[in-house]
């Protein structure tokens, strides 16, 4: 299972952080903390996968890949397969860079919510859902042709 997806910058400032067991606010910022500490002391020449055991626990590892000014991070057990997590780090991104045109991190601070429906098309519930970024962009299309309408119908209804 999928413990954990962030996304973070340099400076370590998390620009998404999507927990799928329950974790107080307190200690999801302690846990980004630990991970960025970890990802900062790392080399570039190093594997891409940490044992995480001291930070989320017996059994948990985190695959990270490092993209321009952020860190694409997802934490799992040992249920799930280190290569297959990374592959899915490289689906995720690719999708946001279809959908965004080359993201970079003011796509993703000023777009949060598309992001959130990507991640929730790719992953949901620490379960992988879909691994095609062809499938993922044509559901996110779908949603946002429903969005507006969903919108209007909203206003509409809230303003009688």
């Amino acid at each position: 299972m999928i413990k954990s997806v962030m996304v973070m910058n340099t400076q370590g400032k998390p620009r998404l952080a999507k927990f799928y067991d329950f974790q107080p606010v307190e200690k999801q910022q302690e846990l980004i903390r630990s991970v960025f500490g970890v990802l900062c002391g790392r080399a570039d020449n190093v594997s891409n996968f940490v044992e995480a055991d001291s930070i989320f626990g017996p059994g948990t590892r985190l695959v990270y890949k490092h993209f321009a000014t952020l860190y694409f991070v997802f934490v799992f057990d040992s249920s799930e397969n280190e290569l297959a997590m990374l592959d899915l780090i490289q689906v995720f991104v690719e999708t946001l860079d279809k959908c965004f045109k080359n993201v970079c991190e003011l796509d993703i601070v000023y777009n949060y919510s598309k992001l959130h429906t990507i991640l929730d098309e790719i992953i949901f519930g620490g379960q992988v859902l879909e691994t095609s970024s062809i499938e993922v962009i044509k559901a996110v299309e779908e949603i946002s042709k429903c969005s507006p309408s969903l919108s209007l119908y909203l206003f509409v209804f809230l303003r009688a």
